[in-house]
């Protein structure tokens, strides 16, 4: 069987410039969020099927990387349906493998709990610019905080983060779960109908007011409430959310409305106006588990989301832990390096580099003093390398240069 030298689709092999920037983003990203105090974990790329398949993963749950059982276990012959022949999975998300890890380690944690994770993500989607079957996630959570103390912190990390790389002109979008059923609610739409009115509603922005009046109309809902609906999403301009919820009455708790005013003003007390916050009414945001608030930071490079998150109160509870409030924010990470590619971003280069390019017929001492060299300039914090000089060194040159080494010596 012959080898096939292509990664699989929708998996890359990173080169060392690649990688250089992927670590530096890494390295910002703990550094900003050790800096609002959240502290570094880990989960297991591989995780049971029942908890995968738990009804909490939305369409991801549609794209999971199976695993076969092992050994004895596996038994082709006697396997009648799925359930006899996978026993695990890849995890296609971080928010899951987090809730089982807290509802395990809960007695050995501070609370609230402000949780950092990176890690490998599997997906069996369908690859395009910036989406891939395996990528990079960055979480944080924080969890055992039922307060909007939990999103303020959320936002104001992530969005100094992406100041901190370079970024200004992107967008925070806030909104409540609890809103969107209130709006519905008050246009006489069955809580059991809601996912097909939030599909349609997701679509506002691609379809306009009239395209998802048509759709709701097709699917069964009256005109005139699907219009009295439809009136709360237009001339919300420099609206508060109290403003614009103010008519929702039995519907919805005032303190929800008052809870995102409250929490727009004190991120744009702490971050000033380097970048756009506001109330969305029609930002959805699909997993099924969110409770309350939710938020995406859109980027215009991208023209999409790089960044989104939300509360979910009830996940943690299902794995037979305490019931815990819980707020997470995940970065899209992979197409924050795409837009930094896309833009030339060239890491910062702290240290000195050297090379010394030793011909291979340099004498026995020539070689020892390039080593003493080469241990003075790296106790003095430079970057050092050693390499047999090539034939073509002019090439070889210039892809050192490539790789940020500004000094370079021939050595014979």
């Amino acid at each position: 069987m012959a080898f096939i030298k292509t990664p699989v689709k929708g998996m890359n092999d990173f080169l060392p410039e690649d990688m250089r920037l992927r670590e530096y983003v890494i390295s910002v990203i703990k550094e900003t969020y050790a800096d609002f105090g959240f502290a570094q974990i880990e989960t297991p790329m591989v995780e049971h099927i029942e908890n995968l398949q738990s009804n909490q993963g939305g369409e991801n749950e549609k794209l999971i990387f199976k695993i076969l059982k092992r050994g004895e276990k596996l038994n082709l012959e006697t396997a009648k349906n799925e359930g006899d022949l996978v026993d695990s999975g890849l995890r296609y998300d971080l928010t899951l493998p987090l809730a089982r890890y807290y509802a395990n380690n809960a007695e050995q944690l501070f609370t609230p709990f402000k949780a950092l994770q990176i890690g490998n993500v599997f997906r069996a989607d369908r690859p395009q610019k910036g989406r891939f079957r395996q990528f990079t996630q960055c979480d944080i959570d924080i969890l055992g905080d039922e307060t909007m103390l939990a999103e303020t912190e959320l936002i104001s990390a992530t969005s100094t983060l992406l100041l901190k790389l370079g970024f200004e002109n992107f967008k925070v979008r806030v909104n409540d779960r609890r809103i969107l059923k209130a709006m519905a609610a008050s246009c006489n739409m069955p809580e059991e109908n809601l996912g097909s009115v939030y599909i349609s509603l997701d679509k506002l922005d691609k379809i306009g007011p009239d395209g998802v009046k048509a759709e709701l109309i097709r699917n069964g809902f009256n005109e005139a409430d699907v219009d009295a609906y439809l009136s709360m999403f237009l001339n919300r301009e420099g609206k508060t959310c109290s403003e614009l919820c103010g008519g929702l009455g039995e519907f919805l708790d005032p303190a929800v409305a008052n809870g995102i005013d409250t929490l727009i003003s004190n991120i744009k007390g702490a971050l000033g106006n380097r970048f756009e916050l506001e109330f969305d009414p029609t930002l959805v945001r699909g997993m099924g588990y969110y409770t309350g608030t939710i938020f995406e930071i859109e980027m215009a490079e991208l023209n999409s989301s790089v960044a989104g998150g939300g509360r979910y109160d009830e996940m943690i509870g299902k794995f037979g832990a305490n019931p815990t409030p819980a707020c997470g924010f995940s970065i899209g990470f992979e197409r924050i390096i795409t837009i930094l590619k896309d833009k030339g971003f060239k890491v910062p280069v702290n240290k000195k580099c050297v090379a010394f390019l030793v011909d291979k017929k340099a004498s026995s001492e020539a070689t020892a003093e390039v080593f003493e060299k080469a241990a003075k300039l790296r106790a003095d914090g430079n970057r050092v390398m050693i390499a047999k000089r090539n034939k073509n060194a002019k090439r070889q040159k210039e892809l050192l240069e490539k790789e940020g080494y500004t000094e370079i010596n021939d050595v014979y």
